[in-house]
């Protein structure tokens, strides 16, 4: 698993689109298990903090629990819908993939002011990051998967 700095070391130009577009809007998706195995997709907020990715939760929240339970987990960051005249001016979709490991410490979460402190913070160690984009009368996804780097598909 990578932190969000050790993917922007190993994949720069990616990391810094995919950052341009979570910049762009401050509410994402994020998928985790449920206990019976099934998804689960909740709303969230994310931050960059000390070159690590960040999210947390409300105290006892399900998507907290389903976490703590099964680290893994996607989020999918959407941009604004491009002008319909010309699709190539959309910013484009990052999903990311991982794990979010839990921290307790409390200094750490002290150092973040959150509203409860029995509130959840979970650091995002990633495996994959994906952007997809319009680029003229293709779709382009750069992906960087961790252990094989980045490449490119385009799709007409």
């Amino acid at each position: 698993m990578a932190s969000w700095q050790e993917f922007e070391g190993q994949a720069p130009e990616l990391a810094g689109a995919a950052r341009r577009v979570m910049d762009t809007c401050k509410h994402r998706v994020l998928a985790s298990l449920r206990k019976d195995g099934s998804p689960r997709v909740s709303g969230i907020e994310t931050m960059f903090r000390d070159g690590e990715l960040w999210t947390g939760s409300m105290p006892r929240a399900v998507k907290a629990q389903d976490l703590r339970r099964d680290p893994r987990m996607a989020i999918h960051v959407a941009s604004p819908e491009p002008d319909a005249a010309d699709p190539s001016t959309w910013a484009g979709d990052v999903k990311l993939a991982g794990r979010a490991v839990e921290v307790t410490d409390e200094a750490v979460l002290a150092s973040f002011g959150l509203p409860s402190t029995e509130s959840h913070l979970f650091r995002i160690e990633l495996t994959e990051v994906v952007w997809t984009r319009i680029d003229g009368d293709e779709i382009v996804m750069t992906a960087w998967r961790e252990g094989v780097g980045v490449r490119e598909i385009r799709r007409k």
